[in-house]
């Protein structure tokens, strides 16, 4: 069976992912200001994902109360995405930056598999021409540095399993009922949370030690405020279009974070933003555009 259906909405939600993914490619920039606050390591993630969990938890319990979902029956979603992230986040503490991006953002390649083995898609040529722009553009950004992203280190398998497990959260969404968008980012913070807990034991060392109290209590201005204007927002808009669009689409649309980091570092860090990076950036914006304006031709084995 040949399934052509779209959202109503499908490229309002693209477009609203695309920003909000995109903004996430300076998520650099509050990290550095978390940094130099005195949350070095990864303390500057470990914070946020406990601030978002505790600025939504009376929502949830209110929601608890009244008999609607909230987030806690969603381990498996809040696990495999919440995880993803904290492996993305601390990667960047245990390898080079450009391999941990490249690896994470592999991720549409596993959400076209797993769409394969697990939903019974079968893509069409659209897929096979917006992956390849998309992953090729990613790829002629980065060639100079490194020619072919292997995992050499530990840092380098966080990044990819973080892709893997962000990929197979996206596609858990398409099979799972919500109510509505809250549950999906309240089982992200707090299951995210559970598990930085966890991986912030193993990789104790890599943490960093524990900042002292004051560097939290002056920063919980700036944690908050990030949390509830720039974290949360974005984070239901980029976890939510899976159950509109489907995880393949939106996964290609995620790559819209490459191109913000990397105009952004350029402007306020003066890395180069040569012929490498503007061919990369043409071809990702071209594969997400396709992506979005080609007709569906997925099929669905039944």
């Amino acid at each position: 069976m040949i399934n052509n259906m779209r959202h109503p909405h499908h490229y309002r939600i693209s477009i609203a992912l695309a920003i909000s993914a995109g903004a996430w490619g300076i998520y650099w920039l509050p990290q550095r200001i978390l940094e130099d606050g005195g949350l070095t390591g990864g303390w500057g993630t470990i914070s946020q994902m406990v601030i978002g969990f505790l600025l939504l938890s009376p929502i949830a319990i209110w929601r608890l109360v009244k008999g609607r979902g909230t987030g806690f029956e969603l381990p498996v979603v809040g696990l495999l995405m919440g995880g993803g992230f904290i492996c993305y986040a601390l990667s960047f503490l245990l390898t080079d930056v450009i391999k941990a991006l490249i690896l994470f953002y592999m991720t549409p390649i596993w959400t076209t598999i797993f769409e394969i083995i697990f939903l019974k898609k079968k893509h069409g040529w659209q897929r096979v021409l917006t992956l390849s722009l998309a992953l090729g553009g990613l790829w002629v950004i980065f060639s100079q540095t490194t020619f072919l992203p292997l995992p050499q280190n530990a840092g380098d398998f966080l990044a990819l399993t973080g892709g893997v497990m962000f990929a197979g959260g996206m596609i858990r969404l398409e099979v799972v009922k919500t109510d509505g968008a809250f549950p999906i980012i309240f089982s992200f913070f707090f299951y995210g949370a559970l598990f930085n807990i966890v991986a912030g034991f193993f990789l104790s060392d890599y943490l960093g030690a524990v900042p002292e109290l004051q560097a939290f209590v002056s920063m919980s201005v700036f944690l908050i405020l990030l949390s509830v204007f720039y974290f949360i927002p974005t984070g239901i808009v980029i976890l939510w279009a899976p159950t509109q669009l489907g995880a393949g689409l939106c996964s290609i649309l995620f790559l819209s974070e490459i191109l913000v980091g990397v105009i952004s570092s350029s402007i306020l860090t003066e890395e180069p933003f040569g012929w490498r990076e503007v061919l990369g950036s043409s071809m990702i914006i071209i594969g997400g555009m396709l992506a979005v304006v080609l007709p569906s031709k997925t099929e669905v084995k039944s």
